[in-house]
């Protein structure tokens, strides 16, 4: 058996060829980048289609009925204020590595478990009506009962959670439901032939300006566990710190500008329909709508449409929840899972009874995330002003502080609004 050849020996003087360990190379780099952009993708998609529920589309169909292309205004007005104040979230969320609820107990003892209790009653009353979306989306898409649609569309959420990789299967399927929902709606809006010239217009020049209609947009875009999703998905994936700025910046711009082409789209579709001087049925205005503008096939276009509004929203609503009565580092994933499943499981349950959430507890939720949202961007704007120890070293644009607290000021007037109908309640 021949011997293996010597290597030959180094000359004195010579230098030992040196072998780099550690550094990334070249074909590792870029399945480093494509495993960061997957997750943003994950990230922006899971806060947009959140946002993106049975409501959104209830609010987007009434604001448009009542205000035609004078909407228009409301919907760019309300995506710059979300924007101000996404931006803030996710960046003091993402540079300091810590979530919401874990900066608030930071800046005060017990007010990170004050913030997880608000969000934690909103979230459990919302995911209700969330599941109750679904089974009609089912309902309008397959002719499904809908309680039998909400309790197989819950299933499906759990399966979700229940996967082997659930925080990809997730990022997955919001992608996926979110981007057919927009594909979908543009489809209708084509079909609808609204007025766009006079919608760019009133953008500019709006015949009427309701700030009404601009609060609840940005209530509804933004409220209660929906502002946080992303972030803490984000989060969640291991993207955090001062030197991942360009990428939380990117992310949770565009996940409101997905959410803002939606809204865009929908109104588009209605509008078309509304503009034309068709009644719409008050039972159900929206789906009414996609029927006169592609009769048989828009009924089914909206089931699908209201069915991935409502199930992502329930995937949203519960990691989200969940999130904030957890921990990123004393929780066992096993843990994790199964109280998003328990979450889950419990909203299905007391929708298949009541068969809604009751008006009542809607009205209470509401107020309990109209209470949140100031308390929350507060804490987290407080931080960037004051709490840079908690930055990593991080030096926060004044501009970026500026522009948020303008928008904060805003969701103070938010709360004090949903505060007033429990007041009626009681009067």
């Amino acid at each position: 058996m021949a011997n293996p050849p010597l290597k030959p020996p180094t000359k004195p003087g010579s230098r030992r060829p040196v072998r780099r360990v550690g550094r990334p190379t070249s074909e590792s780099a870029p399945s480093m980048k494509a495993s960061t952009r997957s997750t943003l993708i994950g990230a922006m998609f899971l806060m947009a289609t959140s946002a993106i529920g049975p409501g959104f589309i209830t609010q987007t169909t009434t604001f448009t009925v009542q205000l035609g292309a004078a909407f228009a205004f409301a919907i760019a007005a309300s995506i710059l204020v979300d924007i101000a104040l996404q931006l803030n979230v996710w960046r003091v969320i993402g540079v300091s590595g810590r979530r919401a609820q874990e900066l608030g107990n930071l800046v005060a003892p017990g007010l990170g478990w004050a913030m997880a209790a608000l969000l934690f009653v909103g979230g459990l009353v919302f995911n209700i009506g969330n599941v109750s979306g679904s089974g009609l989306g089912t309902d309008a898409m397959l002719g499904l009962d809908p309680k039998l649609g909400g309790a197989l569309s819950a299933l499906v959420a759990i399966g979700i959670f229940l996967s082997k990789r659930a925080g990809l299967a997730m990022d997955r399927i919001v992608f996926v439901l979110g981007a057919l929902m927009i594909v979908l709606t543009t489809y209708i809006a084509i079909t609808s032939g609204p007025p766009v010239g006079e919608a760019l217009k009133n953008v500019v020049l709006p015949e009427q300006v309701e700030f009404l209609a601009i609060t609840t947009l940005i209530g509804g875009t933004i409220g209660g566990y929906i502002v946080y999703a992303g972030a803490h998905r984000l989060l969640d994936s291991g993207i955090s710190g001062p030197e991942h700025v360009r990428d939380i910046t990117r992310g949770s711009v565009t996940g409101i500008l997905i959410t803002g082409v939606m809204r865009i789209v929908l109104f588009l579709a209605i509008l078309g329909v509304v503009a034309g001087g068709t009644k719409l049925d008050p039972a159900s205005p929206a789906a009414s709508a996609f029927q006169q503008a592609a009769g048989e096939v828009g009924l089914r276009v909206f089931g699908i449409v209201l069915w991935a509004a409502a199930i992502t929203s329930v995937i949203g609503a519960s990691y989200t929840t969940v999130s904030f009565i957890t921990s990123r580092t004393k929780t066992s994933d096993r843990m994790r899972t199964a109280l998003v499943v328990g979450f889950i499981a419990v909203t299905t349950i007391i929708y298949l009874a009541v068969g809604t959430a009751p008006t009542t507890l809607l009205v209470f939720a509401g107020a309990f995330n109209g209470l949140l949202l100031p308390v929350g961007i507060g804490v987290l704007l407080w931080v960037a002003w004051r709490r840079k120890d908690l930055l990593n070293g991080y030096r926060y644009p004044a501009w970026l502080l500026g522009i948020g607290g303008a928008a904060w000021l805003l969701t103070i007037y938010l709360a004090v609004r949903s505060v007033r109908p429990v007041i009626d309640l009681f009067n």
